[in-house]
């Protein structure tokens, strides 16, 4: 239960926040004489800055940051001034997501970034406050704990603690906001309601939703319009046209995809025109188009598509008009509508030629600023306010301070041949100064039907390359992003054809003269641990060690589960969507034994390092257990570690520490440099 500290403390955040000034225009180049290895802390360290948002009308920035060793604050600062306020801190938690209720009123939750999972027994809570310290107060319970001292004497019927803030900008022209609240007595598909709720009074009232709602769309206005229902394997989208309206529904679709048609509510514009994600038409790719729901008829032709690509993105608007998308094709980019900010667009790309810069803009801006998000492949987020009056760029804060551009390797797009044609793209970095002849770690991506990780810095590619490693992640068939040719490509291949695109990968890079074909480890979590399980099985001859962190080890022991533990994946994926896109635990038995590592367990004869969280609700540690259990008789070189307190990841910085150490060890030992 938090305990709060001084919310008055003025002070002037020029110093803390925009002491580095001008944001240079450029990369500056290290020293030459850098070190061998950059500290593994550099990495999985994180930074004091933790984001910034702008209000409404952009006179104000609101900034997450914590002293080191501390606890993350919030603080509001006067563009204007550069002056600002500690306005919101706690002394036993931390200040997590952070929305704008108003141009003076601002609401956020929280999130203890020193304990795992499985030490959390509170809910993030839910706060307002103005933008001055003041009228704070507490809306929503942590877990059943009511008391956290933020007001001497307030009305305490709090919020159920699994109250939550949309992830929708709202109105942000009053107090009110709309927030989400699962009904209780459902598993992780459960039904939520939508709560209209006073920020100075916690007094709520309930929007009417049809049946077996799960998310919610606000027009532009800020007001429910949408809702998305979801009953076994069916998703139906509803629409109202005013406030006391009856819902009507204007589109149904399978929730896996089983029937090769996609729709999905995108944005309203401020003419509450419908924007839509679709592959209308039959289209392999998704792309945006208009949509009439009072006809239900849908555009001609796509207002975007991306080559290549289906649509992955958002719409970018202020109260009047649509100001342009931005999406992610092979790197994230941004398409403007508005003249204005294309030719801020530019203007900030001069300042910033060697990074990815993308804008945005607040509701309804009343000064020049703008903030700025800056990146590339070797260089990690940087955070910039923009002011289009004077050009004027100022550093706000960083993702990875410690990391320096120059020491790291560059990145990029690769595509080659799987076996039976099939094109398969990836990512390549290479170790800074060196492209021939070098060890390879093949890093899958979880999911596995989800898009693996964009073009840019990432922290597990770069710590590979530093330490020598070329790193190939290949977007194997069942990848979503490449249109539903290949997305579907990967359905029941779990250990078969999606495993051998991995392997094709690792032979194009042999080919190119890029990689040792003696010196190639593959590595991933969850779906990544599964496939890594799986490559020791099927192709010894190409992996000469393994690293498995979450991973799956058997299909059906994922979707039976275990008596002692409940899942957090929801019946209706287990039900519906497992059988169609992984295989049915009866009718497809016998291919799910030939593709469970813990059934084939005698083939890994590889080295192999395991490490799982004993908090995991999504693959449990009884995965590795069983495994280890089984390998350890017969394979000497397999070992295996446990986080008593982190789930489905590494939450703590001492545990990403030890982790990355381990496998760091690992893998100098079995393909590191002689």
């Amino acid at each position: 239960m938090p305990s709060i500290t001084s919310f008055r403390a003025r002070a002037c955040l020029f110093s803390l926040v925009f002491a580095t000034g001008l944001v240079q225009a450029q990369v500056t180049p290290a020293a030459p004489s850098a070190p061998a290895r950059v500290p593994m802390k550099s990495f999985f360290g994180g930074s004091s800055f933790s984001g910034a948002v702008l209000s409404p009308n952009a006179k104000y920035l609101a900034v997450k940051t914590a002293p080191k060793g501390g606890r993350v604050g919030l603080y509001v600062i006067d563009l204007l001034t550069d002056q600002g306020n500690l306005v919101a801190q706690f002394n036993d938690t931390d200040i997590a997501t952070v929305h704008w209720v108003s141009d003076e009123r601002l609401m956020f939750n929280t999130s203890n970034r020193k304990l795992g999972v499985g030490d959390v027994v509170d809910g993030p809570g839910l706060f307002a406050v103005n933008r001055d310290g003041k009228m704070l107060r507490q809306l929503a319970e942590f877990g059943g704990a009511r008391d956290t001292g933020t007001t001497a004497k307030q009305d305490r019927n709090l919020l159920p603690y699994h109250t939550f803030m949309l992830a929708q900008r709202g109105a942000q022209n009053s107090e009110y906001v709309y927030v989400g609240s699962p009904v209780p007595g459902f598993d992780s598909a459960r039904l939520v309601n939508l709560l209209r709720l006073d920020t100075l009074t916690g007094h709520t009232t309930q929007v009417k939703r049809p049946p077996d709602v799960q998310g919610w769309l606000l027009d532009n206005k800020g007001e429910p319009r949408v809702a998305i229902g979801v009953k076994d394997a069916v998703t139906n989208v509803y629409y109202r046209e005013t406030a006391d309206g009856d819902w009507v529904k204007i589109n149904t679709t399978n929730t896996f995809g089983v029937k090769g048609y996609s729709f999905m509510p995108l944005a309203f514009g401020p003419d509450n025109t419908l924007y839509v994600k679709t592959n209308h038409g039959g289209a392999d790719k998704e792309g945006v188009y208009f949509y009439d729901y009072k006809t239900g008829k849908m555009g001609d032709q796509p207002l975007i598509e991306t080559a290549g690509y289906d649509f992955s993105g958002e719409l970018i608007t202020n109260e009047d008009k649509v100001l342009g998308m931005q999406f992610a094709t092979d790197a994230e980019t941004t398409m403007w509508f508005d003249s204005k900010m294309k030719a801020v667009q530019e203007k900030v790309d001069g300042l910033l030629k060697s990074t990815i810069n993308l804008v945005s803009t607040s509701a309804r801006p009343e000064t020049p600023w703008m903030m700025v998000k800056s990146y590339s492949d070797i260089q990690p987020p940087i955070y910039s306010l923009y002011n289009s009056d004077t050009g004027a760029l100022r550093k706000v804060g960083e993702s990875h301070p410690d990391i320096n551009p120059a020491q790291m390797g560059h990145q990029q797009q690769v595509s080659y041949k799987a076996r039976d044609g099939m094109d398969i793209p990836a990512l390549l970095t290479l170790p800074k100064g060196r492209d021939k002849n070098l060890p390879l770690v093949v890093l899958i991506h979880g999911g596995p039907y989800v898009r693996g990780s964009p073009w840019g810095w990432q922290p597990e590619s770069q710590f590979l390359a530093s330490r020598g490693y070329a790193v190939l992640e290949p977007s194997y068939r069942g990848t979503t992003g490449f249109g539903a040719k290949h997305f579907k490509a990967g359905w029941k291949q779990w250990g078969l054809a999606m495993q051998d695109d991995m392997a094709d990968g690792v032979k194009w890079a042999v080919d190119q003269g890029i990689v040792n074909g003696n010196r190639v480890c593959i590595a991933g979590a969850s779906y990544g641990g599964y496939a890594t399980l799986m490559g020791l099985v099927k192709h010894p001859d190409v992996y000469k060690c393994g690293v498995n962190w979450v991973g799956v080890s058997d299909i059906t022991l994922l979707s039976k589960g275990d008596w002692t533990f409940k899942s957090d994946m929801g019946s209706a994926w287990r039900d519906y969507g497992m059988p169609d896109m992984i295989g049915d635990v009866v009718k497809d038995a016998e291919q799910l034994k030939a593709t469970s590592p813990l059934v084939q367990y005698k083939k890994i004869t590889r080295p192999l390092l395991m490490a799982y969280g004993g908090s995991d609700r999504r693959v449990p540690a009884y995965h590795g257990d069983k495994l280890m259990a089984l390998l350890k008789p017969i394979n000497p070189d397999v070992e295996m570690i446990v986080y008593p307190e982190e789930g489905h990841g590494w939450a703590l910085p001492k545990n990403r520490y030890d982790f990355y150490g381990r496998m760091e060890k690992f893998l100098d030992k079995h393909i590191g440099q002689p």
